[in-house]
């Protein structure tokens, strides 16, 4: 058999082993070599980890952190009261539509008990990471935000004069953000996405589509308006493949679109729903009722929550 010296590492080898009866390279640095050129034209895949996750690390912790608030306060951990949760931020319609929007935003953090918010964010876990690695982080808060915010106004509509809480509106959004990007082949080239995303999100939306309506107490208004506005979103936002500047423009007009239809949805809301807010105002004048507490009693509320499984 033949020997020769490697010209690499310098060790003799049998050069019949050698791929290429012209190499001058054991099969041993051959290997290495051809690994080092993979390696150097292959894309690093993408860390998984937590701290890849910021954006939805951060959402969770804030829904924990006023839940503790929550509890450390003396509201109950297992099932709050309405006026408790609007006490907190909860969505409520004859203060929402009396002047107190920003109720429409604060209401998405509040939630009804510890089993709400633990499967809320459970949810929010799983579907947040992926919209967060397809999205990106700002579109990702965009459609979010966008998102809860609109599926709160739907339950001030539907549900005018019940407490509403939760994020279910805008996680709800983000299956129906995911839905649209993915179906409109807008991820990433370089991710892999599994066939089966798009029906096990179909499956996640239409489960708990019929859970919302089986069980009482629970706003499938909430849960539609924010589906409906992460559609919308999804087939707005820009493609991952586009170029950076591209990308950039089309984000600041979505969001612009977005602001103008939640302003519209809001004001549309507010003549649709005035009746609420001024017979309110009206009991308020009269009998010096408090403002959060006393509304909710007055109105006999129930707690209408967005729970996600």
């Amino acid at each position: 058999m033949p020997l020769q010296s490697c010209a690499t590492c310098g060790k003799e080898f049998d050069g019949n082993l050698s791929s290429s009866p012209a190499s001058l390279n054991c099969p041993a640095c051959e290997l290495q070599q051809a690994l080092g050129t993979r390696a150097e034209y292959e894309p690093p895949r993408p860390t998984l980890s937590a701290a890849a996750f910021p954006v939805t690390i951060a959402l969770i912790a804030a829904n924990a952190l006023v839940f503790a608030a929550m509890v450390l306060s003396g509201v109950s951990a297992f099932d709050p009261t309405p006026a408790q949760a609007v006490k907190f931020g909860a969505d409520f319609g004859p203060l929402t539509l009396n002047g107190q929007w920003w109720r429409l935003l604060s209401s998405m953090f509040v939630h009804f008990g510890i089993i709400h918010i633990g499967l809320n964010m459970w949810c929010l876990w799983n579907l947040g990471r992926a919209a967060e690695r397809l999205l990106g982080r700002l579109p990702y808060l965009l459609a979010y935000f966008v998102s809860g915010i609109f599926g709160s106004i739907a339950s001030v509509y539907w549900h005018p004069r019940s407490a509403g809480a939760g994020a279910s509106g805008a996680i709800f959004g983000l299956a129906g953000v995911l839905v649209s990007f993915v179906y409109l082949k807008k991820t990433p080239a370089h991710l892999q996405i599994n066939s089966k995303m798009l029906s096990s999100l179909g499956t996640f939306i239409a489960y708990n589509l019929i859970f919302g309506a089986a069980i009482p107490g629970i706003s499938n208004a909430a849960h539609l308006g924010g589906l409906v506005m992460g559609f919308a979103v999804g087939a707005l936002l820009p493609s991952a493949a586009a170029p950076e500047d591209s990308r950039r423009n089309r984000l600041v007009v979505v969001t612009i679109l977005c602001s103008v239809a939640l302003i519209s949805a809001a004001i549309a809301v507010k003549q649709l729903r005035g009746g609420v807010s001024k017979a309110v105002a009206i009991n308020r004048d009269a009998t010096g009722t408090n403002e959060c507490g006393g509304a909710v009693e007055d109105y006999r509320a129930n707690k209408i929550v967005g729970s996600s499984l």
